[in-house]
Order: C-alpha cells, then sequence, then structure tokens
C-alpha cells in the first residue's frame, strides 16, 4: 500500500468476468460479437489490466478513444483488433505501425487518411465509417453520404471492416421513440453503403443500454463500456462493480456549534460536531461536486456525509453518530455501496467518477 496515502483502489476481475458473460447472455444471436470500450484508462481503473483479462475470455474486439490508447495496448501484447474512435490528423503514422484500425468520422480525416494509405503503398487498411444519426456529436450525415461512397468506391487502399453509429438516450425509456428513429436512419444509410460495396461490413450501433433495451439492433457487434464496469443503468440487469475505493481515517476531532469546516468556511456545525479527515481529494478524483453533504462515504457500515468543500487532497466527513476511530476503513464506493449511488445522490454520472480516479496517486490492487 501507498503508505504516503492509503487510500486503494481495488480492481476485481473475477467481476469483470461475470459482467463479461452476463452481457454475452444478453445478445440477441450467436454471432454477434462483443466490443469492450477501454478509453480512459479502462474507465479509470487500468486497461492493460482489463485488456488482457478480456483477451483471455476471447473478446472480440477493443474500442480505445486515442491511438496514444491504442498503441499502450499493442505495446503491451494486446493482439485483438483494437478500434480508434476519434483518431486525430496527426496519429496516422501510429496508427499503421501498431496496426490499430481508424474511425473515419469526417472529411478531413477521410481526406487526410486516405492519402497516407495511397502515398504508402498500403492495400485495404481496415478502417471503420462513423455515421451521424443524431447524437450530432461526430460522424457522416445523410447528406454526405454520396460524397462519402465515392471516397470508398475510388479507393483500393481501405477496406470498411465496420459502420456504426451510436444511440443518444438509449437508458431513456421516455426517449425510445428517437432511439428508435436513430435505429431506422443506420439502417437507411448502412444499407446505401452496403449496396454500392462488393462487401458486407458489420453493423453496430448498441452501447451497453442499447444492447439491453434493444435487442432488435444488435446487428453484428455491440459495444459495452460501463456494462463490462458493472453499471448497467438498468435495475433488471444485475452486474458486478469491478471498481472497490477504500481509504482510512487520517484524523478525527471535534469543532464546537457554529465552528466551521473547510474552504470558504461552507460548513457551520449546528452542534457540537466530531470531524473526521480521509486522504482523498479531487486530486484523486473526487471532484468538488460531492462536498457539502451532496456526497457520502461508508464507515463502520454507516454513511458519513461529506462536509465542507472537497480539498485537493482530502475530505472531511461528519462522523458525530458513529464510533470509530483514526485508522478505521473508510469505503468511498464498493459492490454494495456503488459508484451509480454516490454519484446519484451529487447528480453526476458514475462514469465521471470512475474515470477520474487518480491511478498516479491512489494504489491499485487486483482482485482475482
Amino acid at each position: 500500500m501507498n503508505k504516503d496515502q492509503q487510500s486503494v483502489l481495488e480492481i476485481n476481475l473475477k467481476s469483470l468476468e461475470k459482467n463479461f458473460f452476463h452481457i454475452k447472455s444478453l445478445l440477441s444471436k450467436k454471432p454477434t460479437k462483443l466490443m469492450a470500450v477501454v478509453k480512459a484508462n479502462g474507465y479509470g481503473s487500468d486497461a492493460l489490466i482489463i485488456s488482457k483479462k478480456l483477451q483471455e475470455l476471447d473478446i472480440d474486439y477493443f474500442a480505445v478513444a486515442y491511438a496514444s490508447e491504442g498503441v499502450i495496448l499493442r505495446k503491451a501484447g494486446i493482439k485483438t483488433p483494437i478500434l480508434v474512435l476519434l483518431p486525430q490528423v496527426g496519429s496516422i503514422k501510429q496508427i499503421v505501425k501498431f496496426d490499430l484500425e481508424p474511425s473515419l468520422y469526417s472529411f478531413s480525416v477521410l481526406k487526410e487518411f486516405l492519402k497516407f494509405f495511397k502515398k504508402n503503398n498500403l492495400k485495404k487498411y481496415p478502417v471503420h465509417i462513423k455515421l451521424n444519426t443524431g447524437l450530432n456529436r461526430v460522424g457522416f450525415s445523410l447528406d454526405d453520404l454520396s460524397v462519402v461512397i465515392s471516397k470508398i468506391l475510388e479507393s483500393s487502399n481501405i477496406v470498411v471492416r465496420s459502420i456504426y453509429s451510436h444511440l443518444a438516450a438509449s437508458e431513456e425509456i421516455s426517449e425510445t421513440s428517437f432511439s428508435k428513429k436513430q435505429i431506422e436512419l443506420f439502417n437507411t444509410l448502412s444499407s446505401n453503403i452496403i449496396s454500392r460495396l462488393e462487401y458486407t461490413p458489420m453493423l453496430h450501433i448498441c452501447n451497453t443500454s442499447g444492447l439491453i433495451n434493444f435487442p432488435e439492433a444488435h446487428y453484428d457487434m455491440v459495444r459495452s463500456g460501463i456494462g463490462l464496469y458493472g453499471f448497467s443503468g438498468n435495475p433488471k440487469i444485475k452486474l458486478s462493480p469491478v471498481h472497490r475505493l477504500k481509504s482510512v481515517i487520517s484524523q478525527i476531532h471535534t469543532i464546537n456549534k457554529n465552528e466551521s469546516v473547510g474552504y470558504n468556511r461552507s460548513h457551520f456545525s449546528q452542534e457540537n460536531e466530531k470531524i473526521a479527515t480521509i486522504p482523498i481529494g479531487h486530486a484523486d478524483g473526487i471532484t468538488r461536486i460531492f462536498g457539502n453533504k451532496k456526497g457520502f462515504v461508508f464507515i463502520n457500515e454507516q454513511k458519513a456525509f461529506i462536509v465542507g468543500n472537497v480539498c485537493m487532497d482530502v475530505i472531511m466527513v461528519d462522523v458525530s453518530n458513529i464510533k470509530c476511530k483514526e485508522g478505521d476503513q473508510v469505503i468511498i464506493f464498493n459492490e454494495v455501496h456503488t459508484a451509480e449511488d454516490l454519484c446519484c445522490s451529487a447528480g453526476t454520472i458514475s462514469y465521471e467518477l470512475i474515470s477520474s480516479i487518480s491511478t498516479n496517486r491512489i494504489t491499485q490492487s487486483i482482485i482475482e
């Protein structure tokens, strides 16, 4: 353990394996492949450890946001195909050198990649075409389609490995009609492209909540990021959180009525209070949004609310009604007191918290 801080992020590979097989069991047909999204260092855990385990389990594909993330995986011995979701023009050489597969999502990216492939006499290099069906983030739209198809047909340097899109609100039941319109548009756009090709690329549009709520849209592959790490946004789907974050009590002190706690004096005691200081703060991923009783931790199985503003290196919690002492363990989140519960109370999402945890300052522990 890092004796400087004594905060530990546990990564439970047994839970990862359990989630993998559970998600696989939800696929509507056996040939449907599963792509694991391991961007942002495996959603704040360890992309290498996560990817190696998933490769052992015969995952079909990996997805990362940027080429640099894919390079790390390749250097560590990952052989499974890797889709780069948001490749930048400056990373073309890295992508080719490390056998990564770029998503082509804009005309500027398409132009530069085709130019590089042709200049280097690369034949049938695997690429993926991203379509914008309503998320309005990146991707080619309906108006772009004829030009995109022409560019693909003109080039012998690429082969389209997949055509894909992203549902904007697949977890929202109130937006089901919008999601279905996205799926219909995806069918139209992808069919238009495939009808002009002499081969059939894979199709995929579903993320974790999409694969749960829209089995008719599983196509050839589905993508799962947050689901593999234990969160589905659907109470009917029982997944196991992979991350556990715990720390210790560094100090306990008593303050009198009307005394303040922390920066900017944002918390004043209503009566005499017992305050515990815990060595984890916004430099470790516990952002200020969790301060002032919006967030909480568990000490000896009792909830302790964060009081005052979150500091860079510490948080303070009210333990007035909790029997505890300095050195006692503190649960920030685990499989029982989940990151999802904590984030919900503070008005944010589990993705934001777990992907922000600082692996530079917090010790990792692997459970196999």
